[in-house]
């Protein structure tokens, strides 16, 4: 064999060699199912006041925990905002203790009254945020007995306990 044949058949070897992996991978992995957006809807209304129930789907399914449900017009929910909306401390607590994403009117329902102030003085603009279905921070302060929270966002301006989204 010459040197030239020898070069050609190498790299043809090497492009082959490289690309059957990928090839093979691609092949092999597949995207997961999205989850029935119907057991999504009973874990976010679970959320709201069901523990029992939200601990069951969460045995079933562990990834409901990162899952939210478009009420209508992009009014997006996950369970722990609903508990967050409702004052339900337990199940949100619970939630966070699965690793839950927390946002900010979760943080004001439960009264973090530190890690709120912080996060307003840093971004104001967010004290007249609205979280599903269009409820404030205040209505968050106001459902998880956080009055200090409450004077705080009332003093900075935010008298609103909802703001229609739709």
């Amino acid at each position: 064999m010459n040197r030239k044949t020898f070069i050609k058949n190498s790299l043809g070897g090497i492009a082959l060699a490289s690309f059957t992996p990928t090839f093979s991978f691609a092949q092999e992995f597949k995207e997961p199912e999205p989850i029935d957006i119907k057991l999504v809807k009973e874990f976010v209304v679970a959320g709201h006041k069901n523990l029992p129930l939200v601990k069951e789907m969460l045995n079933e399914h562990p990834n409901l925990l990162y899952s939210s449900y478009d009420w209508g017009n992009s009014d997006y929910e996950e369970a722990i905002e609903g508990a967050a909306h409702l004052g339900n401390k337990e199940i949100a607590n619970y939630l966070i203790s699965k690793g839950a994403r927390v946002n900010l009117f979760t943080l004001t329902m439960l009264g973090k009254t530190d890690l709120v102030k912080l996060t307003l003085e840093t971004y104001p603009e967010l004290i007249f945020a609205k979280g599903p279905h269009g409820f404030t921070l205040l209505h968050h302060a106001n459902v998880g007995d956080a009055k200090e929270l409450g004077y705080y966002l009332k003093d900075k301006g935010l008298n609103e306990t909802r703001i229609n989204i739709r």
